[in-house]
């Protein structure tokens, strides 16, 4: 069954400068600063929020489609997302503003200055679900991080036509109001957030954990090494360990991961532990890897490494639905 993935669509550019930022600057001319660093390296990474969550959906044979606003420049990054399953005929393309683009150099002390561009993500407001839903058949969208104003009027929509939606509001928590996150998750099917995305949405929005869990039907939070905690009405109680890894290479995308296996894990019919299983084997496997879709689901492996984790049943249970 498809379903729709809303949210940021961007690409990283990453560089390395061979020195230290601190050296470069002096305390009593910061306000006259104008630098150049010469970097020794150059890396561009496909990113964003909703193309992260739709990539792990395709690698786990989903039928993900994409819904974002990109610029013109995104021709390579599409023929790439459709070529690992994701279903881009629905994406926005401006016709004045670049893909939305994230440019950071890092010093040898890990020290960074970096510059975030929103582009063509400040029109995804302007897109409407409903051409897409009825295309495709869809029975869920996620709602991710975006335009806050985008992800108020996907929720909006929801409600309106009916849509099951599933609100994944991650780092624009600590853009958007309080007013917002109560637009957001009211009504929703899921409500994804980390630990402290936790506290803060409950901060933000004067509601309780059990004031949140009434306005939506199952909440799932990651813990880090915790592993995830599953609740919610008509739940019993479900805690998933995280998977065991075998390195630890970057952990940029690695909660996209975990939504993108949990999410695809429950369209075939899986319970929610099985569910929680999927989505931390997957995001373990970008823990191991350096960038957020550079990983490769083989079935046989993915199988194996689930009966590591979480035992035989759990590999029998999930091998017949991987690609």
């Amino acid at each position: 069954m498809a379903v729709l993935v809303a949210g940021s669509i961007a690409t990283d550019h990453l560089m390395h400068f061979p020195g230290r930022f601190s050296e470069q600057l002096l305390a009593d001319e910061l306000h006259k600063v104008s630098l150049s660093f010469l970097v020794d390296e150059l890396v561009v990474r496909r990113g964003g929020v909703a193309a992260n969550i739709a990539f792990g959906m395709g690698q786990l044979g989903g039928v993900p489609v994409l819904m974002g606003a990109v610029g013109a420049d995104f021709d390579e990054y599409r023929a790439w997302l459709e070529r690992h399953g994701v279903v881009c005929d629905f994406v926005h393309t401006s016709e004045v503003h670049h893909t939305a683009r994230f440019v950071c150099t890092t010093d040898e002390q890990m020290c960074q200055i970096a510059s975030f561009y929103a582009g063509a993500m400040s029109e995804a407001r302007n897109i409407e679900l409903a051409p897409a839903w009825e295309a495709s058949g869809a029975d869920l969208v996620v709602i991710s991080a975006d335009d806050p104003a985008a992800m108020v009027r996907h929720s909006h929509e929801c409600r309106d036509r009916g849509y099951r939606f599933a609100a994944d509001p991650s780092q624009q928590i600590a853009r958007m109001s309080g007013a917002d996150l109560h637009a957001l998750i009211e009504g929703a099917d899921l409500l994804f957030t980390n630990d402290y995305e936790k506290s803060l949405l409950e901060s933000k929005t004067g509601l309780s954990d059990d004031e949140v869990i009434g306005r939506v039907g199952v909440r799932v939070t990651t813990r880090g090494s915790k592993g995830v905690e599953i609740v919610g009405r008509g739940v019993d109680h479900v805690h998933v360990p995280v998977a065991k890894e075998r390195e630890k290479a970057d952990p940029t995308g690695v909660g996209d991961a975990f939504r993108a296996g949990f999410l695809t894990a429950r369209g075939w019919g899986l319970s929610w532990q099985r569910a929680g299983e999927v989505g931390s084997l997957l995001a373990t496997l970008v823990l191991e890897t350096v960038g957020t879709q550079e990983y490769v689901v083989k079935p046989a492996d993915f199988a194996d490494r689930l009966a590591e984790s979480y035992g035989g049943d759990c590999a029998a249970e999930v091998l017949p639905h991987l690609p």
